[in-house]
């Protein structure tokens, strides 16, 4: 494997020294789309936000309160609800927000349904907007924060780090130590 080289990168604050590994030469636009780009997405998705969870839970309910609209109608005079198939169907419908044409027509069936449109709704769509939102948010933290997770990073993996790399987070780790040291000295 080649020796890593390092390059000094122009200043963000006074004072920092920033360095980068030496970019290879740039590679072609892409005709594909980005791959690791949705990889990286579903995986920050997946680890880092109740997304997965928030499904489960969401998939669990569905089944009951299906099972629970299926019991209800399909003994009533309602011949649209003769299946449980047809109750997943009206669930995922009123989830949806696409409208159904299953109509309950008992009042349990309005009761459940009721629910279940408002919870379910909460629900699935609540843990989409907030995955979504989690990830761009993240995308926005500011510097301190990026490179104290990579800061953080590095010290979970300190026995593979080289040399080179060790004294860079310990430089790294004392200016940040040394710039809160002096921001509390003259806060005082």
């Amino acid at each position: 494997m080649a020796e890593e080289k390092y390059e000094t990168v122009s200043q963000t604050r006074p004072g920092d020294k920033v360095i980068r590994k030496t970019r290879g030469p740039r590679k072609r636009l892409r005709v594909a789309p980005d791959v690791p780009g949705a990889v990286r997405f579903i995986k920050f998705i997946a680890t880092s936000t109740p997304f997965l969870p928030m499904l489960a839970i969401w998939v669990v309910l569905w089944l009951i309160f299906c099972a629970g609209f299926y019991f209800a109608e399909h003994n009533a005079n309602a011949e649209h609800v003769y299946s449980y198939g047809q109750a997943l169907w009206w669930g995922m419908a009123a989830v949806e927000t696409m409208g159904t044409p299953y109509k309950p027509v008992t009042l349990a069936g309005e009761v459940l349904g009721g629910i279940w449109a408002i919870l379910g709704v909460v629900l699935f769509w609540g843990a989409i907007i907030a995955s979504v939102t989690a990830y761009f948010s993240k995308r926005r933290e500011g510097v301190v924060k990026q490179i104290i997770a990579t800061l953080e990073y590095n010290l979970e993996r300190l026995d593979e780090l080289s040399v080179e790399e060790l004294e860079i987070l310990k430089d790294t780790a004392d200016g940040l130590i040394d710039a809160k040291i002096e921001k509390h000295e003259g806060g005082d």
